[in-house]
């Protein structure tokens, strides 16, 4: 958050990948945030190293990519801390590929600093926490269309801490279908950015 309150849309950097591989992500959710909330946000997101206590400042925090990802120490140990307490890491595979190099990898880590996934309900309360989406995650046109692993995800998997998640994962590639200008929006009949809101509610209200 920044100081004045407002939500600050936070993009995970981290030393191996391509952290910055959707770089028109963050003011499409920015824009997303403002046009259906009341929650005051930031007009400009920010890029944080994993490896810099500057992590504690942003609930959610995303983190993304298409290549292998290994973290360093100081970044495992500083993520561990932050996930510890409170805060809440999405991970999206960005090549929508379970046997893609990320995941694989990206898995691997999470593990190792924050403990195992777990397949996360569809009725969980991720899903009610603004909009509704009884079905669980939100299909996306990359999986639709038989790109990558030619498999629809019905599920996101999570690390929880209690009964609260403090990491989600996504083989779904949100990262290419929300890496558009926001302007696009008027042009579709349901926005598919509405999800990332139910994403920010819960880590704000949990």
């Amino acid at each position: 958050m920044s100081r004045d309150g407002e939500f600050v849309f936070a993009t995970a950097q981290y030393e191996s990948g391509d952290w910055d591989s959707a770089p028109l992500v963050p003011a499409n959710l920015v824009d997303t945030l403002a046009r259906y909330t009341s929650i005051p946000v930031a007009p400009r997101g920010v890029i944080v190293a994993l490896s810099s206590v500057d992590l504690y400042r942003y609930p959610f925090v995303w983190l993304t990519g298409h290549l292998p990802v290994r973290f360093t120490q100081q970044e495992r140990e500083n993520l561990r801390r932050y996930l510890d307490r409170g805060g809440l890491l999405f991970v999206d595979d960005h090549n929508h590929d379970i046997d893609g190099a990320f995941h694989k990898t990206a898995t691997e880590e999470v593990t190792r600093t924050a403990g195992p996934l777990v397949q996360l309900p569809n009725d969980h309360a991720l899903y009610r926490s603004f909009f509704q989406f009884p079905e669980g995650p939100p299909t996306t046109s990359h999986e639709l269309n038989g790109w990558g692993d030619n498999l629809v995800h019905k599920h996101l998997q999570a690390v929880m801490r209690d009964d609260r998640i403090a990491v989600l994962y996504s083989n779904k590639d949100y990262s290419s279908e929300w890496n558009y200008h926001p302007e696009s929006k008027k042009f579709m009949s349901v926005d598919n950015t509405r999800f990332f809101v139910n994403m920010v509610v819960y880590a704000l209200t949990r």
